[in-house]
């Protein structure tokens, strides 16, 4: 059994075929996936599928790209919406300065007051990080976010910052970037992150691996990130997929 620990199931580019694209995930062998609630809009969604599917849970939040948008009602609602049972975390919260859709002194304001909430409700976290590495770590670290645990998603980093975000706690994931080609900095930081911290993703419907690149993506194609890590590993594909599946479950505390 296979678990995409990340996917936006809910993204318009599932319109089409969303009930179809999670039964092909099924015959594939993963029959858990996380779909990210990071907007009011995706939280919704989020909460519909959890509702519908046994297989899949959920988290909500709201992306750094969106932070310009938060409102002390929106944080209320998204503490309301976190109380569901299969709402299993915070997030994807964090930085993002690629795009910088959102000011970096408002992502940096949001990414706190969301931490605080996570803290609050004892619930791990979901850390989207681009080309902000050290600064997403020491906020954390400011504020006592390392505590309840949870994932920095598609992973993006070196080898020595994962080390660094292991010893916290963390579990780091990684997408189906690290199947391409030009991945040697990526396949590094893999190969160095403990197999008992290692999660595998889609991020659906971006970031399809190999041989489907350039594809939409979508949950049944985890499997093809999960046996390259196997490979880079050295483990059979079928331990991959237990190992990855087991951790999953213990930072999104659900039963094996």
């Amino acid at each position: 059994m296979w678990f995409d620990s990340h996917a936006h199931i809910d993204d318009t580019d599932f319109d089409g075929d969303r009930e179809e694209a999670i039964k092909r995930a099924a015959a594939a062998g993963v029959t858990r996936f996380v779909n990210i609630g990071c907007s009011r809009e995706a939280a919704l969604n989020t909460l519909e599928l959890v509702e519908k599917y046994d297989g899949i849970y959920g988290t909500v939040g709201l992306h750094p790209h969106d932070a310009k948008d938060m409102t002390d009602e929106l944080l209320a609602e998204i503490k309301g919406w976190a109380a569901h049972p299969k709402i299993v975390a915070i997030g994807e919260i964090g930085l993002d300065f690629h795009y910088d859709f959102s000011p970096r002194d408002v992502q940096r304001q949001v990414f706190r007051r969301q931490i605080r909430l996570a803290k609050e409700l004892g619930m791990p976290i979901t850390i989207h990080d681009r080309e902000a590495h050290r600064e997403s770590f020491d906020i954390l670290t400011e504020e006592g976010g390392w505590e309840n645990g949870g994932i920095f998603h598609c992973y993006s980093g070196s080898a020595e910052m994962a080390a660094e975000i292991v010893k916290k706690g963390f579990h780091i994931s990684f997408s189906g970037v690290v199947t391409f080609k030009n991945a040697d900095k990526l396949r590094r930081a893999a190969a160095a992150v403990p197999l008992d911290r290692l999660l595998i993703e889609t991020d659906c419907p971006y970031l399809s691996p190999l041989p489907y690149r350039g594809k939409r993506n979508e949950p049944a194609y985890v499997v093809e990130t999960g046996k390259a890590l196997a490979e880079l590993r050295g483990v059979t594909v079928e331990e991959m997929a237990r190992l990855t599946w087991e951790n999953a479950c213990r930072v999104y505390r659900l039963p094996l």
